[in-house]
């Protein structure tokens, strides 16, 4: 899942970035709150973690102007300890939760989860599609049961087609959901991540809709 870090001190940032990458999430950090603000609208984010003491753009305007413009992004705001008023004023501009600084990382990746999962409209944890579970946030797939070794983009990839049943997805839309911007990606990649889930998974478990893209088979 792609997310969008939004963060102007460069220790908080860096690390952040660092620990959500190490979670299996797709991250792009800007500290600049202009950048940030404007960064939603160029890539299909899944969430958002925004500090509110930004340069060029407060963190409470960028909300509330994501809200005005009816964007329904899930927000995640860090605050700092104390700020009692200004957890309680995002909440009224539209942020859908709220961490304190300092905050330990896992719970970061478990509230994003939490937020994806009520974006998707998925209530458990985990997802299934036949015989196949995937667990998020332990990053594990079963088959019948039996753990399954995928690799990190494999399971990214897994994810986002059992979290969209039914829909095809464009070959432009799978590299945005799993590469950011710093990322170098080749012209095959999302292909060989496929035919690598195929191998293991069955040749009917990701259809190809020709001239579309990729969807999810039966699930028997």
């Amino acid at each position: 899942m792609r997310i969008l870090l939004i963060e102007d001190d460069s220790l908080i940032g860096d690390g952040t970035k660092a620990g959500l990458t190490k979670l299996g999430f797709n991250v792009d950090w800007f500290s600049d709150g202009k950048q940030g603000y404007h960064a939603l609208s160029a890539a299909p984010y899944d969430a958002v973690v925004l500090d509110l003491s930004l340069p060029e753009m407060d963190g409470l305007d960028i909300l509330a102007q994501w809200r005005k413009t009816g964007a329904d992004i899930p927000v995640l705001i860090l605050t700092a300890r104390d700020a009692l008023e200004q957890r309680v004023e995002g909440l009224r501009c539209g942020a859908d939760d709220y961490l304190c600084k300092p905050f330990a990382l896992t719970e970061v990746g478990a509230r994003l989860q939490a937020l994806i999962r009520r974006r998707y409209g998925q209530l458990q944890p985990q997802l299934r599609h036949g015989e196949v579970t995937l667990d998020p946030a332990a990053h594990t797939v079963t088959v019948g049961g039996e753990a399954l070794a995928v690799k990190p983009r494999e399971l990214a990839l897994l994810e986002l087609f059992m979290r969209n049943p039914g829909r095809v997805l464009t070959r432009t839309q799978l590299e945005e959901k799993l590469y950011s911007w710093d990322d170098d990606v080749s012209s095959n990649a999302v292909e060989v991540h496929i035919h690598h889930l195929r191998k293991k998974l069955g040749s009917d478990f990701i259809r190809t809709v020709h001239g579309v893209g990729y969807t999810l088979g039966p699930g028997g």
